[in-house]
């Protein structure tokens, strides 16, 4: 899938990208590194995991779905649970299910559903990403979501606010 692609190479270039979808402090990110995993089985692969370089903070699990998948929830907990089975982690972990949109979103059934109350999940939609930013990843984000009559707008605003953060730097 292209945004499975697209969302691996964001994860990876922006490594603070997850915490700020979760709204976690992004100086949490200083503490993990990016890798994603294929899971045996029926060749399960996560979007992004994010491993803490220490035992005391828990692991990010992420999954993201542009498309309405009925099946999504049961696929992600397998997925979850058969990592958890092969790679034995002591951390902690969250799992974070990111939709391009709430009407993308399956209905979560009684099981999942006592997850995502119980905080082990948590959803992230990026329509809602709609203020102004300083993050080049969701600014990314934002431009994926653009109605066809805005990117390119948003894309040349994006250009210039990249090119004047890196002005800045260069200037340091």
């Amino acid at each position: 899938m292209r945004t499975d692609t697209l969302f691996f190479q964001l994860f990876q270039s922006f490594h603070t990208l997850i915490f700020e979808l979760i709204d976690r402090p992004i100086s949490e990110a200083e503490g993990y590194k990016f890798s994603s995993a294929e899971i045996k089985e029926k060749a399960f692969r996560f979007d992004g995991i994010f491993m803490p370089t220490t035992n005391d903070k828990p692991i990010f699990l992420a999954e993201v779905q542009f498309q309405p998948k009925e099946d999504f929830y049961s696929e992600f907990l397998a997925e979850i649970f058969l990592y958890l089975n092969q790679y034995r982690p002591i951390q902690d972990w969250q799992a974070v299910a990111i939709f391009a949109r709430h009407n993308s979103e399956p209905t979560p059934d009684k099981f999942c559903q006592e997850l995502i109350n119980l905080g082990r999940i948590k959803r992230v939609y990026l329509e809602d990403l709609q203020q102004e930013t300083n993050s080049h990843g969701i600014e990314i984000i934002q431009l994926i979501l653009a109605s066809e009559k805005k990117s390119p707008s948003n894309s040349q605003k994006t250009s210039r606010k990249s090119r004047t953060r890196n002005k800045h730097r260069t200037q340091r």
